[in-house]
């Protein structure tokens, strides 16, 4: 059996640097060759720490980790993530499964979160030092709401490319020619345009008669601020000299900032600019206009993850990833 000795003498370290390494602490300074030296030496030793080893025949099958990319404060503004966390909460009720929230922060959650919970479903897109940490510290890892590159984990979402593509050529079909996207940049994105729905729209306009990157509006967001985010993206696109006819927004929170900057402007919707956005939350209904949008089956998503997990609880041993189908929800910011 592989011990912190053993991996410390393969890395040419120190058996407390490895303890430190391989319990994520933030504070030692460490090259990164070093590191990953330490780290691929524990997995092709098979190493678990003795926690892991000690919890490993505990009664845990009734007890889920949910693991959220968001901090807490962050999902409760985001009523797509938090219906998502519903769906998980609610199908585990109804099978007696415990669960236990895990919510995202700045460093890498103690490995203690996870040692007894029979499985982890893991709400929202993460970093792959994350999805590394996921792998080697749950013993069943199931994604709600992305789907990991590669084929090593269980997961279910919406294609978001294929209801970017339903919902620009819906647009289109109506007679929208300028059609301008705002959205955001993920935090390791190194491409403004590398996020699922900006990358799709991208791709469609080249084939649809050009592209125009000033139609394009895309921004990190440090603090979780669609609605803001927004309401900055309005404002540039609106500036432009030949504005667009329609915007698409990523979400619907960043519908509602489009929405502020558009009416200091003036401006009507759908009359000068009709509006569409995704996940369909349920303000959408309420604005004025009401918002078109495309519904992803935020509930559903986590209801299924959960079987999936069940499934993997049972014995199964082949992957599935699942992509649960979207729909375009027509209101009246769009004529």
């Amino acid at each position: 059996m592989a011990t912190l000795k053993t991996i410390a003498k393969a890395a040419g370290v120190s058996s407390t640097t490895v303890s430190r390494v391989l319990n994520s602490d933030q504070t030692l300074s460490i090259s990164e060759q070093k590191r990953r030296a330490i780290i691929e030496a524990a997995e092709a030793m098979n190493y678990a720490p003795p926690r892991v080893r000690k919890s490993a025949g505990r009664n845990t099958l009734r007890r889920v980790a949910l693991v959220h990319f968001l901090r807490p404060e962050h999902e409760l503004v985001d009523p797509y993530y938090v219906s998502v966390r519903l769906g998980v909460e609610s199908r585990c009720q109804t099978l007696r499964m415990e669960t236990v929230r895990v919510y995202g922060s700045d460093r890498l959650p103690e490995p203690t979160l996870l040692e007894n919970a029979a499985g982890v479903i893991a709400i929202g897109s993460f970093e792959p030092d994350y999805i590394a940490w996921l792998e080697r510290y749950g013993r069943q890892v199931v994604f709600a709401d992305s789907i990991p590159s590669g084929e090593e984990f269980d997961a279910v979402a919406s294609d978001l490319s294929v209801a970017m593509r339903k919902l620009l050529n819906a647009l289109a079909s109506r007679g929208y020619k300028r059609i301008a996207y705002a959205g955001w940049i993920g935090r390791a994105e190194s491409d403004p345009h590398g996020e699922i729905r900006c990358r799709t729209y991208v791709a469609w306009m080249r084939e649809h008669g050009g592209f125009d990157p000033a139609y394009c509006a895309t921004e990190l967001n440090p603090d979780h601020n669609p609605e803001q985010l927004g309401y900055q993206m309005a404002e540039r696109l609106m500036g432009q000299p030949s504005r667009p006819d329609a915007i698409i927004t990523c979400n619907d929170n960043m519908a509602i900032g489009v929405y502020r900057k558009l009416q200091e402007l003036g401006l009507s919707i759908p009359g000068d600019v009709a509006v569409a956005s995704f996940n369909d939350i349920p303000t959408a209904p309420f604005l004025t206009p009401p918002l078109t949008t495309v519904r992803l089956p935020a509930e559903q998503i986590g209801e299924v993850a959960v079987d999936l997990l069940r499934e993997r609880l049972g014995g199964r041993t082949l992957v599935k990833q699942i992509t649960l189908a979207s729909q375009i929800v027509w209101r009246a910011s769009v004529s």
